[in-house]
């Protein structure tokens, strides 16, 4: 049949096949998602631009969007291109500097191309030019080429980043970055995208726009030959163009003048496994129905993209009526515990498929957090689950480490395990030891060896904390009373008294960046989430805090 391709541009009068897989710009559907990725990356390339990390599923447009990129004949930008990241530190270095012309001696250690990439780098800021590496399949990163990528970010004056960088990959980059080791990388990416499918109402108006590329019409598809499309590719625009291709050579081959619903099956099973979606990466409906449910319209900061974006595709009426009794019965059933919601003992459960088994979706498991801390927000169409809970005084943090940093909060944790396969489930913890936890499952309490559980534990976590001040970060611009908050908590973290004040002043400054440098923080001289924690630990926990040492567990 791909001997009539050529044939069948000039029966359906168009003048080139609309559905090329190849990444061409001329066909880039714009879709708000796709044009949101774009400024992503076109933030990247900006003055104050630093690590940008876009992500997404095979074929969903991520290269298309970076040649759009190219395109744009950025004023003033230097980019150099890797798309080979299966490279060691000394390759990958030399990679750029060859991507950006830079001399370098060929037989040079790895120090000879950093310093001639740095000098390089140096004399294009004195010309008023930026320079953007974009690392194409970075999910293919070895860990020690990514610390060469964070070194490098080092390279910078006193205002502003000599090189920026681009992380472009599959959903794996994400899991990767979330690695503990990896952590100091992750705190540096400014921005991050996750390119989501098309919806039902994109993949057509996608079809209808590659058609009149190539000079035709949406009308060479029915309505519902668009529907079949989209329910085999699931609105992936790779599977999108070989499904449609398929159709149209089928639809000429038999004589139609339009794709039915027909021939688009029968497209299908030609292709086979060509339009299977990939395996463990898809939100099912009862996920997305689940998070709206509860959500009430409003979506968490903190959440996957691949969720938020999922609910988009959800009636919220429909999702509301359909599973808020299930929802609305896990909230019940935690709200009459005892205050701090204790669970049955824990079982002696050696096999880390049980515990994924019995994992949840990240909604129920707050939910259960919520609990216990013994709290009941009301949260409206118009604002998120954190800002409901503020109004209690609690504050939302979502994180990446070990176990350490988990012991250092002392607070209940929401896990985030990955199946190896893509996916991702939610489990809480509810006691840290020195050498097991407690996790708390939809089906029981289970007490593991935190080796088994590093498993499937990504590093991420998320924790709700009691906020002392208004603010979520506090420094020089902060009020007055926050400001004379953090002296005297910085005072009773040192044991001695700093000078009386409510002004960010040079002697607040030194300590607090003191202070950090001790905890293991990047001292700033800004008190954000993370120093903010540490400081409230310091003092005993309010009466009904839920902490790690102290819920109520009972021991087999």
């Amino acid at each position: 049949l791909y001997t009539c391709a050529p044939m069948y541009t000039t029966y359906f009068g168009l003048r080139e096949m609309p559905f090329s897989i190849t990444p061409d710009p001329a066909y880039l559907y714009m879709s708000p998602r796709h044009q949101e990725a774009l400024g992503h990356l076109l933030y990247g390339t900006g003055q104050y631009g630093g690590f940008v990390q876009l992500t997404g599923e095979v074929g969903t447009g991520k290269t298309t969007i970076v040649r759009t990129l190219l395109a744009q004949k950025l004023e003033h930008v230097d980019v150099a291109v890797i798309l080979n990241p299966r490279q060691s530190e000394i390759e990958f270095v030399a990679s750029i500097c060859d991507e950006l012309h830079v001399k370098y001696p060929k037989r040079g250690t790895l120090k000879t191309r950093v310093d001639a990439l740095n000098e390089h780098l140096l004399k294009s800021h004195t010309e008023g030019r930026r320079t953007v590496v974009i690392i194409d399949e970075a999910q293919n990163l070895q860990p020690e080429v990514l610390e060469q990528v964070r070194l490098l970010t080092n390279l910078e004056t006193h205002k502003e980043k000599l090189l920026r960088i681009m992380l472009v990959g599959q959903p794996e980059l994400a899991v990767l970055l979330a690695r503990p080791d990896l952590r100091q990388l992750a705190q540096r990416i400014t921005a991050r995208y996750h390119l989501m499918p098309l919806s039902a109402n994109e993949t057509s108006e996608y079809i209808a726009h590659r058609l009149g590329v190539a000079g035709g019409g949406r009308e060479l598809f029915s309505a519902r030959a668009v529907a079949a499309v989209h329910r085999h590719a699931r609105g992936v625009p790779r599977l999108i163009n070989i499904l449609c291709d398929r159709a149209l050579l089928g639809a000429y081959a038999t004589g139609h003048k339009q794709v039915t619903p027909e021939i688009v099956e029968r497209a299908a099973r030609e292709v086979g496994g060509e339009t299977a979606a990939p395996p463990g990466r898809r939100v099912t409906l009862l996920d997305a129905v689940l998070v709206a449910a509860i959500l009430a319209g409003g979506a968490w900061w903190f959440l996957h993209d691949e969720i938020q974006q999922a609910i988009e595709q959800v009636p919220a009426q429909a999702g509301r009526a359909a599973y808020a009794a299930p929802v609305a019965a896990e909230m019940s059933s935690a709200s009459t515990s005892p205050a701090q919601g204790t669970p049955p003992a824990p079982q002696a459960v050696p096999q880390v498929d049980a515990l994924l088994r019995a994992a949840q979706p990240l909604p129920l498991v707050l939910a259960r957090l919520i609990q216990v801390w013994n709290v009941s927000p009301r949260v409206s169409s118009t604002e998120t689950v954190c800002q409901a809970l503020a109004r209690e005084k609690l504050a939302c943090y979502k994180g990446s480490g070990d176990w350490n940093d988990l012991r250092r909060y002392d607070r209940p944790a929401i896990l985030t395990l990955s199946s190896g396969r893509g996916g991702v489930q939610h489990v809480l913890l509810r006691q840290l030891g020195a050498g097991d936890a407690v996790i708390e499952t939809a089906s029981a309490t289970m007490r593991l060896p935190l080796e088994q559980v590093d498993l499937l534990w990504t590093g991420e976590f998320l924790v709700l904390w009691h906020r002392d001040v208004d603010e979520m970060a506090v420094g020089p611009d902060s009020k007055p009373a926050s400001l004379a908050w953090l002296r005297t908590a910085l005072g009773r973290a040192q044991g001695r008294a700093l000078p009386v004040g409510s002004k960010y002043d040079d002697d607040l400054k030194q300590a607090l960046m003191h202070y950090q440098s001790a905890q293991g923080l990047t001292p700033d001289g800004i008190a954000g989430a993370r120093t903010l924690i540490a400081l409230s630990t310091l003092t005993p926990p309010a009466a009904g805090t839920p902490t790690l040492k102290t819920l109520d567990v009972a021991h087999p």
